[in-house]
């Protein structure tokens, strides 16, 4: 979601929402309801409505959209597109209604989203391709937020470049690995804790 999307919601911190919500049964409404919930939440824990959300936050948000992309087991970009799309649909139901009740809800229905800590998979070619994979999707995601960004995003474009010369290129057949790995991974954790494991283990 960009800064714009999310200054809008702050517009929450001035209404007296009223209406109970309850999660989509459709895996790609729940994951976009999901993410708006946590930008909501993240704005109305932000003193400033105008300043940029921590980093941090905005893995969190950008988390539903991979987790959205993996529930087959192998990542799906067109999902997880899906799933950033439908966030702007959903946004005015979330934040008319009593977005606070969704947040248990969410967390039930996406558990690696909430998780203390950060666990990258034993097998280290796995962890290797599915760190790779995380990065570049992050970069890519959070493109239009460079400037507000960009030591965090710089920092994940060395580690590509770091990874890929010690893994090579990308053949046929190691895209589906690819696809698997990051689907893996996102279930390690939150998207930033996890790049810290994966910078840390692999950079």
């Amino acid at each position: 979601m960009t800064r714009t999307g999310i200054a809008a919601l702050a517009l929450l911190l001035t209404s007296c929402a009223e209406k109970s919500l309850a999660l989509p049964t459709d895996p790609i409404d729940r994951a976009a309801t999901c993410a708006v919930v946590t930008a909501v939440e993240a704005r109305a824990a932000t003193p400033d409505v105008n300043a940029v959300l921590p980093f941090e936050a905005q893995g969190r948000i950008l988390h539903f959209a991979l987790l959205g992309g993996s529930e087959s087991g192998s990542f799906s970009n067109e999902r997880a597109v899906a799933v950033n799309e439908r966030m702007a649909a959903v946004q005015d139901k979330v934040i008319d209604g009593k977005w606070q009740d969704l947040v248990p809800a969410c967390r039930e229905a996406f558990p690696a989203a909430s998780k203390a800590q950060a666990s990258l998979p034993d097998n280290a070619r796995a962890a290797q391709l599915g760190c790779d994979e995380l990065g570049e999707f992050i970069n890519k995601a959070m493109a239009r937020q460079s400037v507000e960004y960009g030591n965090e995003l710089g920092e994940y474009v060395e580690f590509n470049r770091i990874i890929d010369s010690k893994i090579g290129g990308t053949s046929r057949k190691q895209t589906e690995e690819r696809r698997k790995a990051l689907a893996t991974i996102v279930q390690a954790g939150q998207p930033v804790a996890v790049m810290r494991q994966c910078i840390e283990r692999f950079g």
